[in-house]
């Protein structure tokens, strides 16, 4: 079970680094023709996205993290 879960911890910590990159590479994109127009724009939508995404993957690794160290006290 724990070698599964930490598969499950890298998977998560990868995932993490990966919507973080993308995140940044949306908001390096972003142009000034983004930032001028009226409501939510192509470029902050993918921000948006990103940002949800890691922290999605990040409540997953602190959860399974949580798990790893409830396993480890048995």
């Amino acid at each position: 079970m724990q070698i599964l879960l930490t598969i499950l911890l890298v998977a998560a910590m990868i995932a993490t680094v990966f919507f973080l990159i993308r995140g940044i590479v949306a908001f390096l994109r972003t142009t000034e023709a983004d930032l001028m127009g009226d409501g939510p724009n192509q470029s902050g939508l993918k921000q948006n996205k990103a940002m949800q995404g890691r922290i999605v993957m990040q409540a997953a690794a602190v959860l399974i993290v949580v798990l790893l160290l409830l396993l480890s006290r048995q």
